[in-house]
């Protein structure tokens, strides 16, 4: 069929909407009519080649909609279902077959590779190939071909529009609350980077009960969001003693940090200001060879450092979850979003890139 997308045909390159050919779903994918779908800063790393995704590409990883076909083998949903797109596994891996998909050890392949994990392709402009398949979804679009197991289902009560963004975004930042770092109530936590992803994890904080939630960030726009979304102290990066200030206010310093920026200095902030024993998750996605120094003593004596991909979340368990936290007040991600027509994808991306918005929705 023939449908809309936005395509990027050079690194660094904007994003045109162009009429593209899609192939009809295979036994296990599903075709998804967009209703909405996030920007996230992964779509844009990804344009700029910090990992080499090959282009011209659909991008786009964030999508939510309405099941239109399915093919044959699929029983996970339906034509008339609502669902939300998320990060593909390969399901076979031994990370997998333990119940950590975000860390199969095909990741890359699954999602990054522009492709279906064969090789093919199902998108098309002109005659010409268009890599698709990002995230097995490449969502910039009218509709798009993904896969069963990274459609997961949700309630048709739910404002669909909105839910995009809990495919990756908002599930990395939550997750790594909730899922990964798991603080006890009355624990105190630092988010370094009040974006989308860090207030995600403020407001996941403030939902497990986290007596103290530091918020840092450079935009007091945003700190100002975040202490009204849970942080009960707000530093900005750019006073100097940012991590003396956290230690003293904490007597000894945090239980737990997260670092949203993907700055190796800020990285090193996030560690720096934990108590012994505490631990530091990494979140903010660099350029492939990016490293960070560190003190060894500071590690020696009980800290610890983990990365964290998408929440270390089950997809159909922890994205009806939040969807349900959302319709009780509890986790009102909501304030965090503006909306845009597809059509003006560019312009969402530009004002995403100067700060100007948190989390852009493209409705097609």
């Amino acid at each position: 069929m023939k449908i809309q997308a936005a395509i990027v045909a050079e690194n660094g390159g904007a994003f045109n909407i162009r009429d593209v050919e899609v192939e009809s779903p295979r036994d296990d994918e599903v075709l998804v009519k967009i209703v909405g779908v996030g920007v996230c800063h992964t779509d844009l790393v990804c344009r700029d080649q910090y990992f080499p995704v090959p282009l011209p590409c659909v991008f786009g990883h964030e999508g939510s909609g309405v099941v239109e076909a399915v093919g044959a083998n699929v029983t996970k949903v339906a034509p008339g279902d609502h669902v939300v797109l998320t990060y593909k596994s390969c399901g076979k891996c031994v990370n997998c077959l333990k119940g950590a998909a975000p860390y199969c050890l095909d990741l890359y392949g699954q999602n990054f590779a522009g492709h279906r994990p064969d090789g093919s392709n199902a998108h098309s402009c002109d005659g010409e190939t268009v890599h698709g398949h990002f995230f097995q979804q490449s969502s910039f679009a009218t509709h798009a071909l993904a896969h069963e197991q990274n459609t997961v289902k949700v309630d048709k009560s739910a404002p669909l529009e909105l839910l995009g963004p809990l495919g990756c975004g908002i599930q990395t930042g939550a997750g790594a609350v909730m899922n990964s770092l798991r603080p006890r109530a009355g624990e105190a936590i630092a988010v370094f980077g009040a974006g989308s992803v860090g207030l995600s994890a403020i407001m996941a904080a403030r939902v497990v009960g986290c007596s103290t939630i530091i918020a840092v960030d450079l935009n007091e726009k945003r700190l100002e969001l975040a202490r009204e979304l849970g942080a009960t102290h707000t530093f900005n990066g750019n006073e100097d003693g940012v991590v003396d200030k956290i230690v003293e206010l904490t007597g000894g310093g945090v239980d737990f940090s997260l670092e949203c920026t993907g700055l190796p200095s800020v990285a090193r902030q996030a560690v720096d200001c934990l108590i012994l024993t505490g631990t530091c998750g990494i979140i903010g996605v660099a350029p492939l060879g990016t490293e960070i120094a560190l003190d060894m003593n500071g590690i020696l004596f009980g800290r610890s450092v983990r990365g964290i991909i998408e929440g270390d979340s089950d997809r159909d368990v922890f994205i009806p979850r939040l969807v349900e936290l959302h319709r009780q007040g509890r986790f009102p991600f909501d304030r965090l979003v503006r909306f845009y027509p597809l059509s003006e994808i560019q312009q969402a991306v530009e004002d995403t890139e100067r700060g100007d918005v948190l989390k852009a929705i493209l409705r097609p």
